[in-house]
């Protein structure tokens, strides 16, 4: 079972967040018009939460799992680099500067 969810994508690149999150509020603005205008001609201002929640339910199921559509343009990583834990020296850094008052 572990590796059953290991195995699963967790991640979205920057470009797919962007998308991702454009298509949530596209489906909360049209459902929130749509229940509006059906809640206005029914008369009926239940009809207009319902309709908002459905566009909530279905932007959650199409925007917060990490589908392959929002992992299509990765990020390209540095390798690592073995030389990095090194200290400096005193000597090695730069003095600060502090402003004239």
């Amino acid at each position: 079972m572990g590796n059953v969810l290991r195995s699963i994508p967790t991640q979205m690149d920057y470009k797919g967040q962007k998308l991702a999150e454009q298509i949530f509020q596209g489906i909360i603005l049209v459902s929130a018009i749509i229940g509006f205008i059906y809640g206005y001609i029914t008369e009926q201002f239940g009809w207009t939460v319902y309709i908002v929640m459905a566009g909530f339910t279905l932007s959650c199921l199409l925007t917060l799992p990490p589908w392959p559509m929002y992992r299509r343009n990765p990020l390209k990583w540095l390798p690592v680099q073995e030389s990095g834990t090194e200290e400096k020296k005193p000597g090695d850094r730069k003095p600060k500067r502090h402003a004239k008052s």
